[in-house]
Order: C-alpha cells, then sequence, then structure tokens
C-alpha cells in the first residue's frame, strides 16, 4: 500500500498528477456505465469515477459503503456543471487506474455518510458503534480540535518554562466535594485506593519539592450524577507555581488562553479579561458563573419594601432576606411564559414569582393587589407601558438563584444571545467565600480545604468564619466555569487550623493528611495554581452540545459505555481474592 495524497488535500494545482488513495467507501452511485465512488479518509472527501473497462470497473461494482480500498488513478477537473462547492474538493475528481478492497463491510447500523449529521440517529445507538459514528468528520472534528487545544497548551506552558509531571492514579482518598471511586487492595485486604478527583496534594507537594512551575492534562474521576457538562472521568489542564500572587496566576491563564484560541480558532482574545467578585456576581447575575454575553441585570428592591405591609415580602425582610427583581422594559410576555418562569425560580428554590406591569400610568399582575401604589410607583416609575418587573423573596442566596435562573431564561426568550456568534466572553470571579456554613452550624468548604484566606480576613477566621473571604477564582466562558484556582495555604499551623475548623478531629488530620501537613513543615513556598476542565473548554469551542461530543469514548447519561457494556459484573473469584463480597446481582458460578 502506498499513499500519495490524502483525499482531501487534491486541489486544481495536481491536475494531470497519478495519484494514490486509501480510504473508506462513503457512497457509491451507478450512472450510466459510469460509478461515482466518494472516496473518504481522515483529511476528507473526493470523487472517484469509474469507466466502463475491464478488472477496475468489475472491481467497483461490488464496492459497498464502508470498504476500504485502495485506488489509483488520475486527478483531473470536474465538468464545470458538475463543480461543487460543498467539500474543499468539490472541484476536483480522479479518474481510477484500479481498484483494489483491502477491507470488506458489513452494512452498518446507521448510515455513515460523512454529509449526514448525527443527530439523525439515537446517541446511543452512536455511542454503542463509536468506532463508527467517529468516521463522520462532525463527530471526529471536536477531538481533532481537542487535540490543537492540547498541543497549543504544551507548546506555550513549555515555552514558559513548566514541567509536565505526571501524578499517581491510585491514591488516598481526600475531601475534593464529591464521592471517590475506590479500588479495592489485593494486597491489603479492606483497604482501598481513590481514584484521584484532581492531583492537588501532589501538585502542591511538587511545589514543596521544589518545581515550581508544573503542569499537567490530568485524568481525573468523580462519583457524581451526570448532566451534559460532566462525566465520571474527565480530563483537565492542572498548573502550579511558586512564589506568585493572585495576579501572577490570572495573567498566565489570560496569556494561555489568547494563546490557545489565536492558534485552535484564528481568533483574537481581548485581555485582561474582565473582574468580577462573587460578591457582585451574585447580586448583578444571581450565579458565580455569568454569562456576560447577556446584558440583564438583577436589581436589588430590598430597600423598597421596608417597610411593606405585603406579609410574603415584610417576612422575608423580618429574617434577614432580599428581594430581587428583573426590570425588563420592553418585554411582551403572555401569562403563560410568566408561568413557565415561575416554575424555573421554583426549581431553583423560590416560593414564587411576582410581576408587575406597567399599563395606562398604572399597573397590574400577581402582585398588583399586594403592594401600595407608592411600592408600584418605585418599582415602574421608569417602564413604557408593558414593561415588566419579576421579583422573587427568600434567602439572599436562594432570591439570586432563582433570579439568575429566570434572567438566563429571560434572555432565551427574547433572544438577546446570537448561539450562532464566535463571542467568547471570559471572565473571572475572584473573592469567594471560604466556608459555607452547614444547618448544623459547622462549616464546609466553599473551593477546598488547602485554600488560603484572603489577605484582609485572616482576622475573621477566629470570629467570624463564615465572613471570611478566600484567594479563589473562577474562570468563566460564556455562563459555563471552565476552570478554577487559588492560593494555597503553605504553612502547616495554617493547614491545621483550617482542618480544626472543617471539623476534622485531630485523629482524623493526621490519618488523612498526616503526610501532607508533615512535607509542608519542611519549608513550602507560596504557591497557586488553577485546573481547567478541558473537555468543557473544547465544548464550547466546538460548539457541540454535550462533553460526550468531544470525548472519543465517553459514558452516557447513566454513567455507562454502550460500547464495551462498562461497569459490568465480574466472577466470584475476582472478588475474593480482593477480600470482599458482593451482596447482590453476583453473578453465577
Amino acid at each position: 500500500m502506498h499513499r500519495s495524497h490524502g483525499c482531501g488535500e487534491l486541489s486544481e494545482e495536481q491536475v494531470g498528477s497519478t495519484v494514490n488513495l486509501l480510504g473508506w467507501v462513503n457512497s457509491r452511485r451507478d450512472l450510466g456505465g459510469l460509478i461515482f465512488l466518494e472516496i473518504r479518509d481522515s483529511t476528507g472527501m473526493v470523487q472517484v469515477v469509474v469507466e466502463p473497462g475491464e478488472k477496475t470497473f468489475d472491481a467497483a461494482e461490488v464496492l459497498r459503503n464502508e470498504y476500504v480500498v485502495e485506488i489509483a488513478g488520475v486527478l483531473r477537473l470536474r465538468p464545470e456543471k458538475q463543480r461543487s462547492s460543498k467539500h474543499p474538493t468539490g472541484g476536483v475528481e480522479v479518474v481510477a487506474d484500479s481498484v483494489s478492497t483491502l477491507s470488506e463491510a458489513e452494512t452498518p447500523p446507521f448510515v455513515i455518510d460523512a454529509n449526514i449529521k448525527g443527530q439523525a440517529v439515537s446517541e446511543d445507538l452512536r455511542l454503542k458503534h463509536r468506532y463508527l459514528d467517529l468516521r463522520r468528520s462532525e463527530a471526529s472534528r471536536p477531538i481533532r480540535l481537542r487535540h490543537s487545544v492540547s498541543k497549543a497548551i504544551w507548546d506555550f506552558l513549555d515555552a514558559e518554562g513548566f514541567v509536565q509531571v505526571e501524578t499517581p492514579l491510585l491514591t488516598q482518598s481526600t475531601p475534593e466535594g464529591a464521592r471517590d471511586y475506590l479500588v479495592p487492595s489485593r494486597q491489603q485486604p479492606g483497604s482501598f485506593y481513590a481514584l484521584p478527583q484532581s492531583p492537588q496534594l501532589y501538585k502542591q507537594m511538587l511545589m514543596m519539592a521544589g518545581f515550581e512551575k508544573y503542569f499537567q492534562i490530568a485524568r481525573c474521576f468523580r462519583d457524581e450524577d451526570l448532566r451534559a457538562d460532566r462525566q465520571p472521568d474527565f480530563t483537565q489542564l492542572d498548573i502550579e507555581l511558586s512564589f506568585v500572587e493572585q495576579e501572577d496566576v490570572l495573567d498566565l491563564n489570560e496569556r494561555l488562553m489568547q494563546y490557545v484560541i489565536k492558534e485552535t480558532t484564528g481568533e483574537t482574545l481581548q485581555i485582561p479579561f474582565q473582574r468580577i467578585d462573587y460578591q457582585r456576581a451574585m447580586d448583578d447575575y444571581g450565579t458565580d458563573k455569568p454569562d456576560f454575553r447577556n446584558p440583564l441585570v438583577l436589581t436589588d428592591f430590598t430597600e423598597a419594601f421596608k417597610h411593606t405591609n405585603f406579609a410574603g415580602f415584610a417576612k422575608t425582610i423580618e429574617n434577614n432576606g432580599v428581594i430581587k427583581g428583573l426590570v425588563l422594559r420592553g418585554a411582551q410576555f403572555s401569562r403563560k411564559q410568566i408561568a413557565g418562569l415561575e416554575e424555573i425560580a421554583k426549581s431553583s428554590g423560590a416560593s414564587g414569582l411576582g410581576w408587575v406591569r406597567a399599563e395606562n400610568e398604572g399597573f397590574r399582575g400577581s402582585l398588583a393587589k399586594a403592594l401600595s401604589p407608592s411600592e408600584a410607583e418605585a418599582i415602574t416609575h421608569d417602564l413604557p407601558d408593558g414593561g415588566l418587573v419579576l421579583l422573587v423573596a427568600g434567602s439572599w442566596k436562594v432570591a439570586c438563584n432563582a433570579m439568575g435562573a429566570v434572567r438566563q431564561s429571560v434572555a432565551e426568550l427574547l433572544d438577546l444571545i446570537d448561539q450562532n456568534s464566535n463571542t467568547l466572553a471570559f471572565g473571572w470571579v475572584v473573592d469567594f467565600p471560604l466556608l459555607e456554613p452547614e444547618d448544623d452550624g459547622s462549616f464546609t468548604y466553599m473551593h477546598h480545604p488547602f485554600t488560603r484566606v484572603h489577605n484582609d480576613d485572616v482576622h475573621l477566621l477566629e470570629t467570624q468564619p463564615k465572613l471570611a473571604r478566600s484567594l479563589a477564582y473562577d474562570l468563566v466562558l460564556n455562563g459555563v466555569e471552565v476552570g478554577g484556582g487559588s492560593l494555597r495555604i503553605h504553612q502547616a499551623t495554617q493547614q491545621q487550623r483550617m482542618f480544626e475548623i472543617l471539623g476534622f478531629s485531630p485523629e482524623e488530620i493526621s490519618e488523612r493528611f498526616g503526610f501532607f501537613i508533615d512535607a509542608l513543615k519542611y519549608g513550602a513556598p507560596p504557591h497557586g495554581g488553577i485546573a481547567w476542565g478541558l473537555d468543557r473548554l473544547v465544548m464550547l469551542l466546538s460548539g457541540v452540545a454535550s462533553l460526550r461530543d468531544v470525548i472519543a469514548f465517553p459514558k452516557n447519561q447513566n454513567g455507562s459505555d454502550p460500547l464495551t457494556g462498562a461497569p459490568s459484573l465480574v466472577d466470584r473469584s475476582q472478588v475474593q481474592q480482593l477480600g470482599l463480597s458482593i451482596t447482590n446481582n453476583t453473578p453465577e458460578e
């Protein structure tokens, strides 16, 4: 076998040349004694003409879709009326001199024609035969983009002096915010490894080891409920640096992202990215991962209802809650649409969604009789006829989250975001709370327990820990979190104290984190880092709807692999070797 050109590489410049192609039959047409083949390989597709004559025609007559073939012939221009701009090779064709079948193919379970969209076939069927699905250029394009993104990351970070280091996949279970995948140890029955949710502790210890600049395109595992943007095993870009402040990390990542986008899409990002603190993100956008393409901003109406007689709002304010609103000057929503928005608010924890519409120098709506004229005037005074105010009452976080969800849905209803544009609206959210209060009065961490407290809030840890901010930052793109990181605790006494605040006993700290506390005692540099969700980033850059489309062999929404059948039952002997027993679904002997 010899390939002279890729199918998609042929052009008018090679007309008259003899070419040798290797690939798959994408389609076959027999027209009045001429056979037309579309031959496809990883570079694209080209038309082949087989004219009547001896062995070549006979060999082409038996070909079917997805046969693997070798074809030699001469490249020529297509007749002018038959030229097509649909493919880069649409102006040329190969006149075959020889046709050889390298591999026959059974009729595939779905049509693989590169011109057919994947939505025409059920996702589970495509995933079951993913090796066929990926023959379509539409399916392979995000995987190829992923390669380009990874290469650009390597090139940039290598030039910046970073060292790529692989960290273990069998490790100790540590708190990372989700359930671990556990791996039983055969040599130590009853003991378990955990697959890493991230390389967090290892990359910090690499800073203690003096590497100073580390990165890794790391495989990570989290046993959590699946969504379109989650997989049980996923990939992240992991970066850690020594002797840095927050601004150093943000600047590096902006320049890296700018380079990646330029190399992979040709677009030029403007840096620095906009930066807002967590409090403002929640107050203005109702989410800590705002879509900056959406121009709508929330309004706080708590002060306007401070002395209200409306029981629903009065009780909220009495309980230190807030009244959040969305003011829509030109929206013409039906009651059915408003009812749909209310369901969205309720699904985010709100008890309901009230509304007031300005009309003929007055107002009407679900709250028209509940509000005093002065209260209604206070929230509608600038609105033209038909202008609408949507309101939610509740705790600060519930009200923000509910109105944030409504804000995004309203933008979709009003078509405020051009989903077909190439706009990449990046931004940083900074100054997250360090801790989150639990119902029982204890605390958990907002990001992870290795995050450093904000320099200005160190004193709050012992007096009002719930008010302490962290030196943590998230990178968001078009309403999706694509990266998150922080400056780290680099002193053993502070790390010990953080574990204590989180409710770990001395015994738990020693057992689970003793090795890490010890490492901090031997001189740890100030350090910080970030992790990018590589799958999510490629998903957004390629414009596909699901994370599964950017992973070569993904799991489905149930966490199963339709291709291999994993997870599956195993022989009883394998389980017994691990010192385990299965109480249900045990396979037969």
